[in-house]
């Protein structure tokens, strides 16, 4: 008999009225909005605009969700395809099932269309959002409990959690998990701002070092895990995937601090896409020299600020200046002397 655990709750979903709110759910949404506003916080903190964050996650998040059941879907194809399978179970997200590979891989695409309209690079975009996805991670594993799925081996430890008899499931007492991932994800987000206070990590390396520190957990805790999953060369397939996404992130790491060192200057322009076309310098000084006129006192000179355009124009001789009329009265006494005068040529 054990004399202590952590209760499963005895369902995972409450009806308010017809409408059912569902606690795998909630955790998810929760998550979302941890991570956009942690990331909103960093990215304002490293010089862009508030709501950036945010317009971009619109993007995102639908993308990441479509990408996480698929990869669920696709990686466990014999729960929903297999024989006396139902394949409608396969757009039931509320029953559980997203695989974080798949919701990063096809998130990035989302967040990529969100970055190209609004001008802005991805990597640092990802930089900002870094932590707070782990800590999106750490809420959205609490769903896990309240569908009681992907929990460890039989344990009788003071924190193993109970699991009620169920459809494919035997009741007992196992490893936790969904906790034990939680936890390690608030670690990553940890290590992931400080190090990026420490190191002033740019150019997509603070996104790089929480896929790397997030895969390092990720392998052991999925090694300990009973649910169906496919093995290679006794391997479940998540392991060998944290094995390949970690190798890759640390890759990124070392090539991009050798190639781009530093920290983004700047994250993002004042130019956006509604904003039109760059202003030239001559654009800029013709605007600057109209705003100094339209500032200045109707007695006020500014010679240097004056176009050549904006001059008074000739409109007749009686407008012409001295010095312009003894020219060509000059002119006009040349033109008689000289032979074969302007005034013969008009009676010719």
């Amino acid at each position: 008999m054990e004399l202590a655990y952590i209760p499963s709750p005895s369902t995972g979903v409450i009806h308010l009225g017809p409408i059912p709110l569902r606690g795998y759910a909630f955790c998810i949404i929760i998550g979302v909005f941890v991570a956009v506003w942690l990331g909103n916080r960093r990215w304002i903190a490293r010089g862009g605009k508030p709501g950036t964050v945010a317009d971009i996650a619109v993007w995102a998040v639908p993308f990441g969700l479509v990408g996480g059941r698929l990869y669920h879907v696709i990686t466990d194809y014999q729960l929903y395809f297999g024989e006396g399978r139902n394949w409608v179970d396969a757009f039931k997200i509320w029953e559980g099932g997203l695989g974080i590979w798949g919701a990063i891989a096809l998130g990035a695409v989302g967040a990529w269309i969100g970055c190209r309209l609004r001008g802005i690079p991805l990597p640092a975009w990802a930089d900002a959002l870094a932590p707070g996805i782990a800590l999106a991670q750490a809420f959205g594993r609490w769903g896990n409990w309240f569908n009681q799925e992907l929990y460890g081996r039989a344990t009788d430890l003071p924190w193993a959690v109970e699991i009620s008899e169920g459809p494919n499931r035997v009741g007992g007492t196992y490893h936790p998990t969904f906790l034990y991932e939680s936890l390690w994800c608030i670690g990553v987000a940890a290590l992931v701002i400080w190090a990026d206070r420490r190191f002033k990590l740019g150019h997509g390396r603070a996104f790089a070092l929480y896929v790397a520190a997030y895969c390092v957990g990720r392998s052991w805790i999925e090694y300990m895990r009973v649910d169906e999953a496919h093995h290679i060369l006794g391997l479940r397939l998540n392991v060998w995937t944290s094995i390949v996404v970690f190798l890759l992130a640390v890759i990124y790491l070392v090539l991009s601090a050798k190639l781009r060192p530093g920290r983004e200057e700047i994250v993002e322009p004042d130019r956006g896409p509604a904003a039109g076309p760059a202003k030239t310098p001559t654009d800029a000084a013709d605007a600057d020299a109209k705003d100094a006129e339209a500032k200045s006192e109707p007695g006020d000179t500014a010679p240097s600020l004056v176009k050549a355009e904006d001059a008074p124009k000739d409109t007749g001789p009686t407008d012409t200046a001295p010095k312009d009329a003894e020219a060509k009265d000059a002119g006009r006494a040349d033109a008689e002397s000289a032979p074969g005068t302007a005034s013969e040529a008009k009676k010719v």
